[in-house]
């Protein structure tokens, strides 16, 4: 019986926690290491081709993971076009920030090119039902593999355009929403561990804690402070007041992020979105926290920090 023995459960799952955290912080920090050091390197042709890369295998990992989880829910969907749907528009969002496919770059022309991209992909997919001859939850396969796009490249897509913001040193801003963002989650697990009684929402997530939520804007403020303090300079129109702002709402959109992929996880009855790195779990863990953080950064460079273009 599960309450036979109360001391199991509480010696042995702590340091599997612990040892999952410590393995994904690990593997978030190489990973966008190499993004940035190739961002920093000077070499337009290598940082670049590095970025699109990795952005396009995370795109593709990802997507894969969710339609994973939408199949464990019997959720219909066309992942193959999905994925297909997704590396294009990655490139295609890529190839126009960067201006070689005959556009300036600007934000309103890069938005112009996925707004054009998701009606013609909405299209291309209920082509596809009607050519299915085995489907008949063509509503579910359309909503499904759409939302899939929506949540993992599309969202990812704004931490392309934080990269490549124009007139903006954007690596910079990358690498601030990173640590904040991560740091965040740092500041959530240390708190929550340490001192976290209060649940947030057990049936979505049971170890989330108001304390650890406490903890994460506490770290991502301060976090926050420090790299303006450091790198203000190089950031167009941030200040402290800024940054205060944007380390609280940075650290509440970690938080929901990763609740919010709790939730699809409960949901298909797994404890890890996929099994891409054995002993840590999948993409989608390790970009949870990043993938709403992105829109609110990239929103707040664009309209608060400098001018609108």
């Amino acid at each position: 019986m599960p309450d036979a023995t109360p001391s199991g459960p509480l010696t042995t799952k702590a340091p599997s926690k612990l040892k999952t955290f410590l393995r994904r912080l690990v593997s978030f920090v190489v990973l966008w290491t190499i993004v940035l050091t190739a961002l920093f390197s000077g070499n337009r042709v290598v940082s670049d081709s590095v970025f699109l890369v990795i952005m396009v295998a995370l795109a593709m990992m990802g997507l894969a993971e969710f339609y994973g989880l939408a199949a464990r829910r019997e959720l219909a969907c066309f992942d193959r076009w999905g994925i297909f749907g997704g590396v294009l528009l990655m490139v295609g969002t890529f190839l126009n920030l960067t201006g070689q496919i005959g556009t300036s770059g600007s934000p309103a022309r890069v938005n112009d090119f996925e707004t054009s991209f998701l009606i013609l992909f909405v299209l291309g997919l209920c082509l596809r039902q009607f050519f299915s001859r085995s489907n008949t939850a063509g509503m579910v396969a359309i909503s499904t593999t759409l939302f899939g796009l929506m949540y993992v490249p599309w969202l990812l897509n704004f931490i392309q355009k934080i990269n490549f913001f124009p007139h903006v040193q954007g690596h910079y801003y990358l690498l601030y929403f990173l640590l904040i963002t991560k740091l965040s989650d740092t500041g959530a697990y240390v708190t929550g561990s340490l001192i976290g009684r209060h649940k947030m929402i057990p049936r979505i997530s049971p170890g989330k804690t108001w304390e650890g939520f406490a903890g994460a804007l506490v770290l991502s403020t301060l976090a926050s402070l420090l790299f303006t303090q450091v790198f203000g300079a190089k950031m167009a129109g941030m200040n402290p007041f800024h940054a205060i702002i944007l380390g609280l709402v940075l650290g509440i959109g970690a938080v929901v992020g990763d609740l919010i992929e709790s939730l699809f996880k409960r949901e298909a009855g797994v404890k890890d979105s996929g099994r891409f790195f054995p002993g840590i779990g999948g993409i989608l863990d390790l970009l949870d926290s990043l993938l709403f953080n992105a829109p609110i950064m990239y929103l707040y460079l664009r309209h608060i920090l400098t001018h609108p273009r």
